[in-house]
Order: structure tokens, then sequence, then C-alpha cells
């Protein structure tokens, strides 16, 4: 991907300490080793060694920006990532490729579906999940740039909206709506994005969040969002536990508040692997049923009784 790739250059260009790294995964990057020399380290397919190198090279004074396979890098990789980043609150960035959904073909060992899960449960460390490759690249620049460790759900699939810029820690508010608001992160985007537009068709008031950042979470904006005391549903493409319905039922806990919260995710099972067009339609994730179910919804509230 040359804007990811142009990008990285710019970053060591102005900044010595980056160093590129990659567990054999160089989708984003193959064009880096010539570029950029002695600072892209590819260990082979070795996450563990590629963490415990990384590490070792923070506490140098570099800023290592890791790659691998989401899988792999973050249950492969977890004691790794959790002790010696984790435990030391070292600043290295890790970049999680083909996460939840989008291992569509791939079985269960190659589902990360519970990476959001683990990462946001490591003290220091921040979560995020792009809806898209322009929304990427809205937010690497502050995630790289920031002092604390990170894993961010990288995406190069395109979308037809223009994201906004990117604000550390804030989610983006795409539209408002009186009868609910669709709170969803990643590729699943774009789908709950036609839902929104098919919804308002039908004669819906549907807002949309794209909850970009998921550790730090928008808190302020969540609470905002549970005042309006109007349904909430979370779509993910990961496990309903861990996930952004956890961080939201953490956020009500915290503040002795209650909602009416809906969730769209994997349950506790591992999605069939398929096409990914498939998958979504097994899965009733894509935008048509994602309009069923929300409407399923809506129609259990007064305003549309």
């Amino acid at each position: 991907m040359k804007e990811y790739e142009d990008l990285l250059v710019d970053l060591i260009e102005r900044d010595d300490r980056y160093i590129v790294m990659t567990a054999e995964n160089r989708a984003l990057i193959r064009n880096l080793p010539t570029i950029i020399g002695a600072k892209f380290i590819d260990t082979g397919i070795t996450e563990q060694t590629m963490i415990g190198m990384a590490s070792g090279l923070a506490l140098q004074g570099r800023i290592p920006i890791c790659h691998a396979l989401a899988a792999f890098l973050t249950m492969r990789a977890f004691e790794f990532i959790r002790t010696d980043i984790g435990i030391g609150n070292l600043n290295v960035k890790l970049s999680g490729f083909i996460p939840g959904v989008l291992s569509d073909a791939n079985g269960p060992t190659h589902q990360a579906i519970e990476d959001i899960s683990i990462m946001k449960g490591i003290p220091h460390m921040h979560v995020f999940a792009p809806a898209d490759a322009q929304d990427m690249m809205e937010m690497l620049p502050s995630i790289w740039t920031s002092a604390h460790p990170s894993y961010v759900r990288t995406i190069t699939r395109q979308s037809t909206y223009v994201h906004s810029k990117y604000e550390y820690g804030k989610a983006e508010v795409i539209s408002q709506g009186t009868d609910a608001t669709i709170l969803v992160y990643g590729f699943l985007f774009d789908e709950a994005y036609k839902s929104s537009l098919e919804l308002r068709e039908k004669g819906y008031s549907v807002g949309l969040v794209n909850m970009r950042s998921l550790k730090p979470i928008d808190e302020s904006l969540l609470l905002e969002i549970v005042a309006y005391q109007k349904p909430i549903i979370i779509i993910e493409d990961h496990f309903q536990t861990g996930g952004l319905y956890s961080i939201v039922a953490e956020v009500l806990l915290k503040n002795k508040l209650t909602a009416d919260v809906h969730s769209i995710s994997f349950g506790d099972a591992w999605f069939k692997p398929a096409l990914l067009t498939d998958v979504l339609d097994h899965q009733k994730m894509n935008a048509f049923h994602l309009t069923q179910t929300i409407i399923k919804i809506l129609s259990k509230n007064s305003s549309h009784a």
C-alpha cells in the first residue's frame, strides 16, 4: 500500500528513532527494504522474537512499528506483549493485519475476533480500529507519534465515506438520530453506513458513530448518547465478550447508568470460513441483514410501535 509506505518513509526521515519490523508479513511494506535499508527488520515467522527484539530496541530509545497477521500477533506473542511491552510501558506500535471478518476464508486458528479484548486488557496498551484505509491514514500519524504502546487493526479496504480528521481518543460522529444510534468500528463500518442510509430511506432516524478509538474510549460521547434514552446498537466483528459491547457496559457501570443496548457480533462462536460476501451474508452482517435486524429492534420502541 503506497500511502502506508510513504507515511512510514516520511516518519523515518523526520525521526531517526523509528524502526519498521515484520514477522514475514510484508503485504503493506514490501517496497520498504530497498528504501529504508537497515531500518527494516524481518524476523521471519517468529512473532514472539519480533516482540522481544522490538522491546529491546524500545529500551534503547527506538520506536518499532511491528507488522504481523492479527491472530498470530495478538495470541502467539501475547505473553511477550504483556510482559515486555505492557509491564515496561514501552513505546512499541503493533499493526495487526487481516483482523476480524477480514480473515474470511480462514478457520478459527486464523480468526482474530478476540484481539480487541486481549489487547485492551494490557495496561498502558491503546487500541484502535479504523473503518477503512482512508480512516487509517487519518489516524496513524497521531498514533505513531504518541508516547503510548498501541495496537491497530490494520485495514486496506476502501470505503465510499470520506472521514473527518482524527482527534486522539475521539470517535467520529457520522450522523445523529432520534430513534437509535449505531456504534461500529473497523470493516463493518461500511456495511453499517449503508444500512443507516437504507434505514433513513425507510423513515427511521438512526445515528451512526465510528468508534475508531477503543482504548482510550470516547466516554464523554458515549454518555451523551446514553442520555438520549434511545436504543444503542453495537456492531462488531468480534466476540460479544471483551469488545465494544463490554467496553460500553463498563462505562455504564462506572457511571451508574443503564441503557437499551443491543449487540450484533459473533456472540461466543467463531464464524464459518467462506468468501467475505458469503461470511457477511451467513452472519447477517451485511447492510441488508443489518437493516432488517435494526428494524426489528426499533419495532419494539414506542416511536415505531
